[in-house]
């Protein structure tokens, strides 16, 4: 007799990978659950939130597109301001933080005396809490009692008002993030030690110098971490708090009032927290298309081994 009981191994896949999805579920349910509440929940409040008129007291009265109006047709002028401000920093503190950190990680990989010793000086900034680097930086800058301004009239120089005029502030702010460029350095240094030694010997056999191995070796074996790290620049500036709230207050003129800045400002100082869900919404958009643009470029900026450009 033929027994008909035994399991056709086809469903015996099938029954293993049901089991499979049921225990991957299982063990993916916390980091799941946590994202659903703790990123996608206020993610989908906020964008409600945008769309009325709300200041802690009573219920959300729903407004439409309101305070999207009030944004765009200049009827909240902080918004404006934060909105250059921003964009202003942005756009250069990110391209300066990239080629200044990817400058400092081609040195400290260099064989030179006290390597590891630089390497952990230049990183130490990362660890020191933002507000506290803030704070220092502060000090550091005051026009009449500041190290920096001290340093400058011993070489006879006019002291300089870095905080305190509209047309230095975002210039300074600029100059304290490349004190923040730690990580990022750290990232491409870790990239530019698995570029094979062989390439660089190559380069050396057909004449070339440095420079050609910077070009030619460096610069495309380093465009994804390049890539990587100009993406997360362009979203971490993007929410850049601490430094305005904690050195500028968005002064002088409002000319540091930067947009998360301004998100704050509104939401829990001045209750209007529609207008601020508003705002952070269209930071969210703004965030959410310079990515895309990023990644739209990546194939014909970034070199991958074993892949042709383009594809």
């Amino acid at each position: 007799m033929v027994n008909n009981t035994a399991m056709d191994p086809a469903q015996g896949i099938r029954k293993r990978k049901r089991t499979e999805l049921k225990y991957g579920v299982l063990f993916a349910a916390p980091v799941l659950l946590g994202y659903l509440v703790f990123v996608l929940g206020p993610l989908a409040f906020t964008f409600a939130l945008g769309f009325t008129e709300y200041s802690m007291v009573g219920s959300p009265k729903f407004v439409g597109f309101d305070n999207f109006v009030r944004l765009f047709t200049g009827k909240e002028p902080l918004f404006y301001d934060a909105v250059i401000s921003t964009l202003y920093y942005v756009l250069v503190s990110v391209p300066l933080g990239i080629a200044f950190s990817f400058v400092m990680a081609m040195l400290l990989n260099s064989k030179i005396k006290g390597r590891a010793f630089f390497r952990g000086l230049f990183y130490l900034p990362v660890i020191i809490p933002l507000a506290a680097s803030s704070v220092i930086w502060l000090w550091m800058l005051q026009p009449d009692f500041g190290i920096v301004n001290y340093l400058l009239g011993l070489l006879h120089i006019p002291k300089y008002t870095w905080l305190s005029s509209d047309t230095s502030v975002i210039p300074t702010l600029i100059i304290f993030s490349l004190w923040l460029t730690g990580n990022t350095m750290v990232i491409f240094l870790a990239g530019l030690q698995n570029i094979p030694a062989h390439l660089y010997e190559a380069i050396e056999v057909d004449g070339g110098n440095a420079l050609h191995k910077a070009w030619y070796i460096t610069l495309p074996m380093s465009s994804s971490i390049i890539f990587f790290n100009t993406v997360i620049g362009f979203v971490n500036a993007f929410q850049t708090f601490v430094q305005p709230s904690v050195m500028t207050q968005g002064g002088p003129n409002n000319a540091s009032y930067l947009i998360v800045y301004y998100l704050f400002k509104e939401g829990f100082q001045f209750t209007k927290f529609g207008t601020a869900s508003a705002a952070a919404f269209l930071l969210f958009l703004v965030i959410l298309l310079c990515t895309a643009v990023l990644f739209k470029f990546s194939n014909d900026l970034v070199y991958y081994e074993g892949k042709e450009r383009g594809r």
